[in-house]
């Protein structure tokens, strides 16, 4: 069976480059290759002799995506991708221009298990984990397919990160190595749904990118009813692995609240919100919700979140209220699927 040669880190792939003969040297050329030039097939490798190409061929494979559909944003630009991967499964990736540069959100997972109320990433479940090469490539396309640097990476597409930690982590590791695309880890946010034991493994890598924490509801009666995970990590030792994690990193916690009209945004909730988090080295970030066909949840009233963002930062929280983007395109938050919609 070929190798999965993009998930290879440069010590790893000169490992196997000198186990075929080749000078060690080899191995950054064809690394470059891969995570600068993005290329997506070794006859792309020009200087290289053809033989090497040839035994690369034989021996490995690059796992890229290609883009089944392409959608933009009438308001701010927003693209949406869907994209196919090798074996035909379909993934959804977001890409976003800021004042400070572009943003990806990719997928970790085609599809998700996690079962949040208000998602569409979780509607038909999940189908399996994304490689690091997967991940990687849905930034490479997007670089190419726009001509442009990728600054900045979000995890907040289809799937669960801690449900497919090994193979994030190793994405994390590749994205940021200064052998390749070389994008800072102050430039990655990660999103959980409240894994716990993944949030402490997470500390222990003491890694200085921003976890966010897909919180949306102060105590476990709301929380439980939105999402099923609060079942198994309620939300007092939820938040304990927060405490741990900031004390340990010394890297603030993003917690974002989805706002659900009737749900979680009574005044009651804000307060609650503002007692549990207090003393927290902590983001707040509210998102109205975006509605999803297939799910009852409604968005708050802007009265309404804006009383709520009043609330808690009378409390001396920082708290922003997301600009949404990309919703005419079904590219806002907990709006992406294995097929694409507008």
């Amino acid at each position: 069976m070929k190798k999965d040669i993009m998930s290879m880190n440069l010590a790893e792939l000169t490992e196997e480059i000198l186990a075929l003969g080749q000078p060690k040297f080899r191995a950054k050329q064809i690394y470059r290759w891969l995570h600068k030039a993005f290329v997506t097939d070794f006859s792309q490798m020009s200087d290289l002799s053809l033989e090497l190409r040839r035994i690369l061929d034989d021996n490995f494979v690059i796992f890229h995506c290609t883009i089944e559909k392409k959608l933009v944003s009438e308001y701010d630009g927003t693209i949406k991708y869907l994209f196919k991967l090798n074996d035909g499964e379909l993934i959804e990736s977001v890409l976003m221009q800021y004042k400070y540069g572009y943003t990806v959100c990719v997928s970790s997972q085609v599809g998700c298990r996690m079962g949040c109320s208000f998602c569409a990433s979780t509607l038909s479940g999940v189908v399996r984990s994304l490689t690091p090469s997967e991940i990687l490539s849905q930034i490479y396309m997007i670089s190419l397919d726009n001509n442009i640097r990728v600054s900045h990476v979000v995890m907040m597409g289809m799937g669960e990160p801690f449900d497919n930690y090994d193979n994030v982590l190793k994405f994390l590791s590749l994205v940021s190595d200064e052998n390749g695309v070389n994008i800072s880890m102050r430039h990655i946010s990660l999103s959980t749904c409240g894994i716990v034991p993944g949030i402490m493994k997470l500390m222990e890598e003491n890694l200085q990118l921003t976890l966010s924490i897909s919180l949306h509801a102060p105590n476990d009666e709301i929380r439980s009813s939105m999402m099923p995970v609060n079942k198994k990590w309620g939300v007092r030792e939820l938040i304990d692995a927060c405490k741990k994690y900031t004390d340990t990193t010394s890297r603030r916690i993003s917690f974002e609240y989805a706002m659900v009209n009737g749900v979680n945004d009574s005044e009651e909730c804000a307060y609650e919100l503002a007692e549990l988090l207090r003393g927290m080295l902590c983001h707040i970030n509210l998102i109205p919700v975006n509605e999803v066909t297939e799910t009852s949840c409604k968005r708050s009233s802007p009265a309404r979140i804006k009383r709520f963002s009043e609330i808690l930062s009378a409390k001396g929280f920082a708290v922003t209220v997301r600009r949404e983007l990309g919703a005419d395109i079904n590219a806002a938050c907990g709006q992406l699927r294995r097929n694409s919609q507008k």
